[in-house]
């Protein structure tokens, strides 16, 4: 898989760059990826400087919605003016089937659009006119955003903590969890939830297993959970809050909004029952702000990163993996009890498999490079 990068956009980046300088603005454009055009805006913060590496937080949309509407209904411009922090506001796909844009974990219908490699592709596109931290680069979402950041917390190695509003887990994303590194995760739900139910759904963990599962994946003591109730501060929101903590490296956190819906809490923008107790823009920045991506050293990463994409995938399984660029390697692809179904040998580092003669389900893939071996997974769909 090769990104293209549209020839006018170092040219567009660095134009911003100068423009932007003891300045904020937003700034729209595109770039092609999968031989897709893909459109993103960025917010640049007044109090940005060049040369002092800056974070980098996604915010993503909801199903249906788009980058300019989470811009303003999940804002964190005011924030990042102050902390310095860039924002980035993707935009997903048009998904066929139903015309509404959305990210694809695995939740609708069959789809083979690689958003994981657009969001990388917008980090290095970013880190060629900016100064990006690259262990400070975070992700949180509203409802279907939500899920597409647990999806990254699975499956993407770049990111340092990622946050959820009214969003969860499919039972696709937590099985490609089995190999994933632990990653302080924060959760904020609504117990009213109408859209993504508090106590799940088909197909859809409920909030509380999404905590247990990142409890457990983290290393956490479930028992030792710090709960304090958020000050009713609006007493005519329809809502309160708990938050719940559950201490360690790699921390989780969880409001409960009680008798929230499918809603931002603290936007401005009432639609639904919203609690006005506290602002989820300001406790997910807070929370981010505390953690960076720990990291291995250039050679080690080099050797061990095997990278999936689209995942879950429906025809074509792409595979990125270096160490076959030294030597010749071997695949072996595993059904879900462990039998091998599939051995090939492969020279390249980028190729790409047809899988469309696999029945859907959750595989297993191993990658015989010398000695050295190395496991991920991927869904068939």
């Amino acid at each position: 898989m090769k990104i293209q990068v549209q020839n006018y956009m170092v040219f567009i980046l660095c134009f911003a760059f100068i423009q932007n300088i003891n300045s904020q603005k937003t700034i729209k454009t595109t770039l092609i990826h999968d031989q897709l055009t893909r459109s993103f805006s960025f917010y640049i913060p007044a109090s940005y400087t060049s040369g002092n590496l800056s974070a980098l937080v996604f915010n993503l949309h909801g199903y249906s919605s788009n980058a300019d509407q989470q811009e303003f209904y999940g804002d964190f411009r005011k924030i990042a003016d102050t902390a310095g922090f860039i924002i980035v506001h993707p935009n997903g796909t048009i998904f066929p089937q139903s015309g509404q844009q959305f990210w694809n974990v695995g939740l609708v219908g069959n789809s083979n659009v690689d958003d994981v490699g657009f969001l990388h592709a917008i980090i290095d596109t970013l880190s060629t006119a900016y100064s990006i931290d690259e262990n400070r680069i975070f992700s949180t979402g509203m409802s279907n955003g939500g899920f597409m950041s647990y999806h990254l917390a699975c499956v993407s190695d770049r990111f340092a903590a990622i946050a959820s509003v009214t969003g969860s887990m499919t039972a696709l994303t937590q099985a490609l969890c089995k190999n994933a590194k632990p990653i302080p995760v924060m959760e904020i739900h609504g117990t009213a939830d109408g859209v993504v139910n508090y106590d799940g759904s088909t197909g859809i963990l409920s909030i509380p297993d999404v905590l247990d599962f990142w409890i457990q994946k983290n290393g956490l003591n479930a028992h030792a959970v710090i709960k304090t109730d958020v000050p009713n501060v609006n007493t005519t929101d329809g809502a309160t809050a708990e938050h719940y903590y559950y201490p360690g490296n790699h921390e989780v956190e969880h409001y409960k909004v009680l008798n929230g819906g499918h809603t931002w809490p603290g936007t401005p923008f009432v639609i639904g029952t919203t609690c006005q107790d506290f602002s989820a823009s300001q406790v997910i920045w807070n929370f981010f702000n505390k953690h960076k991506r720990q990291t291995v050293n250039s050679e080690q990463t080099d050797k061990s990163t095997m990278r999936l994409h689209p995942n879950p995938a429906n025809e074509k399984l792409h595979i990125d993996f270096k160490e076959f660029s030294k030597r010749p390697g071997t695949i072996i692809i595993r059904n879900s009890v462990g039998i091998p179904i599939f051995e090939h040998l492969i020279k390249e580092d980028q190729f790409a498999l047809d899988i469309r003669w696999i029945p859907s389900g959750l595989y297993f893939i191993q990658c015989l490079s010398g000695k050295n071996s190395f496991y991920s997974s991927f869904i068939k769909i």
